[in-house]
This record gives C-alpha cells, sequence and structure tokens, in this order.
C-alpha cells in the first residue's frame, strides 16, 4: 500500500462512541484531581531547580524536539501530526510505577505527574494547536479537514477543566469520599481506554500489518529521544542519579490515551495519527521496562565495583 493512502484513512465516530470517549476523557481527568494532594507540588519549594527543569523540559522541551524529528525525518503527515499530539500530552502514571521499579526519585515523580495533569486541562489544546500549526504539513491537514480551533479550545478546556475543578473541590470539601472514589475511578477509565484501543487496534489491524516497518520505527526513535531529553536534563542540572531517572520516566513516558481521545473526538481521528498514538501507549510501557533493566543493571555493577 503506498505510504499517501495512509492520511486518507479516518476512524470515524458516531455520535454514541464520540459522547462515549468525550465522557471517559472527563472521568479520566475527574479521576486525577481526585489523587491530587498538597505535598504533591512541594518540590516547587524544596527542590525548584530540578523540578522546574522537568516540567518546562515536558511542556516545552519534548514538543520541540518532536517538532525537530519530524523535520528531520519527514514522516507522512498524518504520522507528525500523531507524534506532535503524543508530545503534548501530560505525563503518564506509569511513569510512576516504572521510577519505583527503576529506584528513581519516587517523590519528584509523583510530583511532575501532578503538575503536568493538572497543566494538561489548560495548556495541552493549546499547546498542540501551537505546534501542529508549527509544521507544515500538520497545519494542512487541519485547514483541509475544516478544523474548528476555537471550538477544539472551547471544548477541550471545558471537557478537561471542569472535571479537574470538581474534582480539586470534592478533595477540599470531602477528602475520604474523594479518596475512596479515585482509585476505581482511575481502573473504570484506564479499563474502557484500553478496550477501545485494542479495538481499535483489531479493526485496522490491516492498516498496522501494511505500515507498520513505518509506524514501529518512528514510535521508537520519538520515545528514544524524550527518555533522552529527560535523563539529559537531569545531567544539565547536576542531579542525582535517582532524580536523573525520575525525569527519564516523567518526560519518556507519557499519556497516551489522553492524546488518542483528543485525536479521535477533534481532529478527524486520522488512521496515521491514531497508529502512532496507539502503538506509542504499548511501546513507551516496554521501553520503560527496558530502562528499569538498565539502571537496575547499573546499581548491580555500582555495587560490585565498590565492593572491591
Amino acid at each position: 500500500m503506498d505510504i499517501s493512502e495512509l492520511d486518507k484513512i479516518q476512524i470515524g465516530l458516531n455520535s454514541g462512541s464520540s459522547l462515549l470517549l468525550t465522557v471517559i476523557l472527563a472521568v479520566m481527568m475527574f479521576a486525577v484531581a481526585l489523587g491530587l494532594r498538597r505535598s504533591h507540588f512541594a518540590f516547587f519549594r524544596t527542590d525548584p531547580k530540578h523540578y522546574l527543569a522537568g516540567v518546562l523540559a515536558q511542556i516545552i522541551g519534548l514538543p520541540l524536539l518532536t517538532l525537530g524529528l519530524v523535520i528531520l525525518l519527514k514522516p507522512a503527515p498524518s504520522l507528525a501530526l500523531g507524534m506532535i499530539i503524543v508530545s503534548c500530552c501530560p505525563g503518564g502514571n506509569i511513569s510512576n510505577l516504572l521510577a519505583m521499579f527503576g529506584r528513581a526519585n519516587i517523590a519528584l515523580s509523583v510530583s511532575m505527574t501532578a503538575t503536568s495533569s493538572l497543566a494538561a486541562a489548560f495548556i495541552t489544546p493549546v499547546s498542540i494547536l501551537f505546534w501542529l500549526s508549527m509544521y507544515a504539513p500538520t497545519s494542512e491537514i487541519l485547514r483541509n479537514s475544516n478544523f474548528d480551533a476555537a471550538k477544539f479550545l472551547t471544548q477541550t478546556l471545558l471537557i478537561l477543566a471542569l472535571p479537574l475543578c470538581l474534582g480539586a473541590l470534592l478533595v477540599w470539601k470531602k477528602p475520604k469520599l474523594a479518596k475512596r472514589l479515585q482509585k476505581p475511578l482511575s481502573i473504570f477509565s484506564i479499563t474502557i481506554l484500553l478496550v477501545i484501543i485494542i479495538g481499535g487496534f483489531y479493526t485496522y489491524r490491516q492498516v498496522v500489518f501494511d505500515f507498520g516497518l513505518i509506524i514501529f520505527p518512528l514510535v521508537i526513535i520519538h520515545n528514544a529521544a524524550a527518555f533522552t531529553l529527560g535523563y539529559g536534563t537531569g545531567l544539565v542540572t547536576k542531579a542525582d542519579i535517582p532524580t536523573r531517572r525520575a525525569l527519564t520516566f516523567e518526560i519518556g513516558i507519557q499519556n497516551s490515551g489522553l492524546g488518542l481521545v483528543i485525536l479521535l473526538t477533534h481532529i478527524s481521528g486520522l488512521g496515521g495519527a491514531a497508529a502512532i498514538v496507539g502503538m506509542w501507549g504499548l511501546w513507551h510501557i516496554i521501553a520503560g521496562g527496558c530502562m528499569v533493566f538498565i539502571f537496575r543493571t547499573a546499581d548491580k555493577k555500582r555495587a560490585l565495583t565498590n565492593a572491591i
């Protein structure tokens, strides 16, 4: 199949499916808010250099790096669109688990995840529009699809920010209830989203089969660049080893589920973009596990060297 055909594939959603994804997105953000605590932002006062460097690397550095990659690699426009959308998403909660297994600075990891999730309600929609407009092929996709930027910003900000504010209000007024609801709501939204992703892969399996040799390398290169940016940020700020590892996981793991929902509900569900975002969601878990193995192996070698 010719690569140009990939940009013509669109994942259509009926009104019911679109509403379901919108509700799932709202529940995801509500659950995120229920898990926020004042202690998650303590690093702003106790260790501002590493904390702020990580936040800036994630919000500005990764999209900028992605823009450089798409200019250099020149992927099909829909693939570039998927890469940029992923780079604009906040960190994923799985980074906290990987940070624990990788002997990273868990407190910093949790703080950065909380910060990026909170910022996502207000920054992610604007960031997506800005970075897509910076690359001519993706900007053209938006123009040709009659994309309504004002409607996208209004709806997305409402869908993301309102549940976040309501969740924060519940934490303030009813902290015990918020604590009880947070885990089941998180599990529910993630489970439904996984079912949708798996179902989408099955439905469009021929696309993955036909273009896998193009999609997989892009995802791997993009994700590796994100991990490198995170680790490099720690080197620049002269962070200790656990902090460098936390930055690596936070910037290398993105909430691709959020990106997929935004893509399907607001940006025509382009097949190539959906394939990139979906593949990222699978690959960054595998890559994160590899990083854990590398870090643990380095710890063993260091322990053996110190013992001699």
